[in-house]
């Protein structure tokens, strides 16, 4: 990747900008170098560098859009890739939704880049892998894993005068830990910005110890139990609800937030008091750009839900317009408010539960109440007077979040959650549930 400073990378948009003959254009200009090492049974199986820097200018003649990428820099190029835009943009039939460049933003900077990620390194990556390796084969069990990093940057300009430039760095960890006879299984998962603040020999042991635990599980009957999730397992669950909060689909009727009779359930209470969520590109844990890549809007601080109550959807600048109210950017984050238990004094404090590690294979069933399918995987246990007492076999689940979020008994200490192909960073806490509806059970570890 060739680094552009903040002046190198203006030089370029301007330059863009300069050579359009449309009505406006927009460029968007990125650069990232991400590294990864994949082990499986405890040997490192592939190893790799990507770097790449990519420009993207969308020209408008009216409602007629055309876009064009090009990963070269010099004037032949630039212009080259302008040209086939605006050609496309010619050929191109009205966009009924097409709303113009947005007039000039201010963006405050948020804290996506740590110094730290010059340690992302080929021997870097390697300790990862040896680490997490090394602590599998000294209990005797096969490791397979994950280490993916990434540093670059992201620039945004339009022909009214946007412009914001950013530097990214962040890293995702996972592994999954089995017994070499495949009846015990752990896992984990893990997200930082800072290096510094990642151990992978310390994340494996958990996956190790889930992994030790799980064998010999025992079958319990399907039914709806008080449930301990972890972070990870209760945010891919609470991911397909915090995606559904978009004006446009419950004004339509498309989604839970949809009202009977029309419009949506802005302002009602939907969920248990002690439930609150906000967006916040500068929240110091989960930092995200501070605008809307498409639409390159200015991302503010944003409750969705106050003490179980709705407290905003989302509004695309065209529904926004439609509809009279103001515009919004999408998200970037979502954090959930917690407590300072960890996930080990929820369980203490369980008479009788469910421990669940992970939750996988989810599926909507039902976009109106957020039924979802999945199952448990990777070390679930029974909870019997605070202890873990014995593992248990998986489980098929049927379970709504909006269900979930009204069953709570109390919630833990938030997490920065890895990405899981999710658009969200996520800080989600441990959280203890009542009635979970297990449907069926699952043979897999």
């Amino acid at each position: 990747m060739k680094r552009l400073d903040q002046d190198s990378a203006k030089r370029i948009t301007d330059k863009v900008m300069a050579l359009t003959k449309a009505d406006e254009c927009r460029v968007t200009l990125s650069g990232s170098r991400k590294g990864n090492v994949r082990y499986a049974r405890n040997s490192v199986s592939t190893a790799g560098l990507v770097e790449d820097t990519q420009l993207t200018v969308a020209v408008a003649y009216g409602k007629r859009q055309g876009t064009a990428q090009v990963n070269e820099f010099d004037d032949k190029s630039l212009e080259k890739a302008v040209r086939r835009a605006e050609e496309t943009a010619r050929l191109a039939p009205e966009n009924p939704e097409f709303m113009p460049a947005i007039a000039k933003q201010a963006f405050r900077p948020s804290a996506t880049f740590n110094p730290n990620a010059s340690e992302f390194t080929p021997e870097y990556r390697a300790e990862v892998a040896f680490q997490s390796i090394d602590a599998a084969r000294k209990k005797g069990l096969v490791a397979a894993g994950f280490f993916s990093d990434s540093t670059g940057f992201e620039c945004i300009a339009n022909s009214n005068g946007v412009f914001g430039y950013q530097e990214l760095a962040s890293l995702n960890f996972t592994v999954t830990t089995r017994t070499e006879d495949g009846r015990g299984s752990g896992w984990v998962n893990r997200a930082a910005y800072d290096p510094k603040q990642f151990d992978a020999r310390a994340a494996s042991e958990i996956a190790i110890e889930k992994a030790l635990r799980s064998v010999e599980a025992k079958a319990l009957e399907p039914g709806r139990y008080t449930v301990v999730l972890e972070p990870s397992a209760s945010s891919d669950l609470l991911n397909f609800m915090f995606t559904a909060f978009d004006a446009r689909q419950a004004d339509e009727g498309r989604s839970f937030l949809a009202k009977k009779g029309g419009g949506n359930r802005l302002g009602e209470r939907l969920f248990d008091e002690k439930v609150n969520v906000w967006a916040d590109p500068w929240d110091a844990n989960a930092p995200v750009l501070p605008w809307e890549q498409q639409s390159m809007l200015a991302r503010q601080k944003t409750d969705l839900i106050r003490n179980g109550q709705v407290a905003s959807l989302d509004y695309d600048r065209y529904w926004a317009q439609k509809t009279g109210k103001p515009a919004s950017a999408d998200h970037g984050n979502i954090i959930m408010a917690g407590g300072s238990k960890s996930t080990e004094q929820l369980i203490a404090e369980t008479k009788k539960g469910i421990l669940v590690t992970r939750t996988w294979y989810i599926r909507m069933v039902d976009p109106q109440s957020v039924l979802l399918t999945g199952l448990t995987r990777d070390g679930t246990f029974y909870i019997e007077n605070g202890q873990i007492k014995h593992p248990i076999k998986n489980f098929r689940f049927n379970e709504s979040p909006v269900v979930m979020l009204n069953n709570i008994d109390e919630l833990g200490k938030p997490m920065l959650i890895g990405d899981a192909g999710s658009r969200l960073r996520m800080m989600i806490p441990a959280m203890r549930v009542r009635d979970f509806n297990f449907t069926s059970l699952s043979d897999a570890v």
